[in-house]
């Protein structure tokens, strides 16, 4: 159960945190990194495979290139943890994010002129998007739980990822309107004008938060030592254990029906192109909502009702599996089933577990005993890039098998749905053996009132 605990000493002080405009500047730099992931992703893989008649499972592999580079956020998260400057490593992310995705846009001439000088030059960019992703977001979560008083974490992790979504379309719009008549000249200057003015708005948005007081107070945590500790602490904590399975085990649930939703509306329910693609928006609405009710019941309620977040995200993952329950059925109903409905449903209980996950992970980041929130991030952030580059591979592959093995549609698609029903409700049960387990802390750091830290 998530409370309060506030130290004896000065019990009568109030701890304020970031304010919700400071915590709104964070999300607009969480939302440049969503608009630069937006264009090498979605915009360069359209290129690849249309303009440049590459096969699909070049982009494919790309962006699988950039999710395996990821495991490296530990290791930048505990360089933000020992360099006493985060905001130097997201910045430094996120440059190095929008050059690299400059360069991957660039490889478009060279596949041209080569196929081999283009590919290790896209694979070489890729590698580097993966570096500016985990050094950036790592760093990013992990000054927001330091800086983000308790009963706003949800509602802070709301509003960071409904910004990163409101960047993504932004910038799919924009994009959409600067890249026609399409050039590969267009794309290059698209990317890098793109790159400059998120980095710039960052710059400006991240100034003098890292000044602000740190709930989390060092005085009785050693400092974070070697990397080599750092992680084994981590690894020898068994609440980060616990939320590290659960993020490998619903995020991969969450990310198994990515690549085979559009194709199972086409196959079974005769969806055309432009109505697959409407349901696909029909889903990420309901992310959007989902994400929406757990940050303005964060903000309400969970000072009141400090265990509103694990309620969220323990419901949020049953209901991600009934959902996907229905869906499995659905394909024995098919056409007469209310997909649009179904699809809704999923991504709001999508949109309320996962979100709700962010917030713990920053409530736990500040747990251990010594400074390292860096490198808890980093191993969380890493859990799930394994879990989304497994994910939408992992679901083609047991529906091909299922297709192959059974020569029907409707029982492989039945099995896949089912089997990621069956993962989220695993993640439900690894969710409710998640407790916090902390010490009052004596004084905030730069202050004198006293930390505030969840306990069980």
């Amino acid at each position: 159960m998530f409370r309060q605990v506030a130290s004896r000493a000065a019990s009568q002080q109030k701890v304020q945190g970031l304010s919700w405009f400071a915590i709104v500047r964070l999300g607009l730099v969480q939302a440049s990194l969503g608009s630069i992931v937006v264009l090498t992703n979605s915009t360069l893989n359209r290129v690849m495979v249309v303009e440049l008649s590459l096969a699909a499972i070049i982009p494919g592999l790309l962006v699988g290139i950039h999710y395996a580079v990821q495991l490296s956020r530990p290791l930048w998260g505990h360089r933000s943890d020992v360099g006493r400057s985060r905001t130097t490593w997201i910045l430094g992310g996120l440059a190095l994010l929008a050059v690299s995705g400059t360069a991957a846009a660039g490889t478009t001439f060279l596949f041209e002129t080569s196929y081999a000088v283009g590919l290790a030059a896209a694979i070489a960019a890729y590698t580097l998007i993966g570096i500016g992703i985990g050094a950036s977001g790592t760093s990013l979560l992990a000054l927001m739980a330091a800086k983000t008083a308790p009963e706003r974490r949800a509602s802070a992790a709301t509003i960071t990822w409904m910004l990163m979504i409101a960047g993504i379309v932004v910038t799919s719009i924009l994009t959409g309107i600067n890249l026609d008549p399409y050039t590969h000249v267009r794309l290059v200057a698209v990317t890098a004008i793109t790159g400059l003015v998120v980095l710039s708005i960052s710059a400006l948005a991240i100034a003098g938060i890292e000044k602000q007081p740190t709930l989390i107070s060092d005085q009785d945590r050693r400092n974070a030592g070697s990397f080599k500790e750092s992680i084994g602490e981590v690894w020898n904590d068994p609440e980060a254990r616990l939320l590290t399975l659960f993020i490998f085990m619903s995020m991969l649930a969450y990310s198994t029906q990515d690549l085979i939703l559009e194709p199972y509306a086409g196959l079974l329910f005769a969806m055309p192109p432009g109505e697959t693609t409407k349901l696909s928006g029909t889903q990420h609405g309901g992310v959007f909502f989902g994400m929406a009710l757990v940050g303005i019941a964060g903000g309400l309620f969970s000072k009141r009702k400090p265990g509103l977040i694990k309620f969220f995200i323990v419901s949020g993952c049953l209901g991600s599996g009934v959902a996907l329950a229905f869906l499995s059925i659905s394909a024995s109903f098919a056409p007469a089933w209310p997909l649009e409905a179904n699809i809704f449903a999923l991504g709001f209980m999508n949109g309320a577990f996962a979100v709700a996950a962010v917030g713990t992970m920053m409530v736990l980041a500040g747990s251990g005993k010594t400074s390292n929130e860096g490198v808890r991030m980093g191993v969380w952030g890493a859990a799930q890039a394994i879990s989304f580059g497994l994910g939408g591979v992992a679901g083609t592959i047991v529906l091909t098998l299922g297709r192959w093995s059974t020569g029907n549609d409707a029982t492989a698609f039945t099995f896949v749905f089912a089997l990621e029903a069956v993962l989220f409700l695993m993640s439900a049960l690894v969710a409710l053996r998640i407790g916090v387990r902390t010490a009052p802390r004596a004084e905030i750091k730069r202050g004198t009132s006293p930390a505030v830290v969840p306990a069980e």
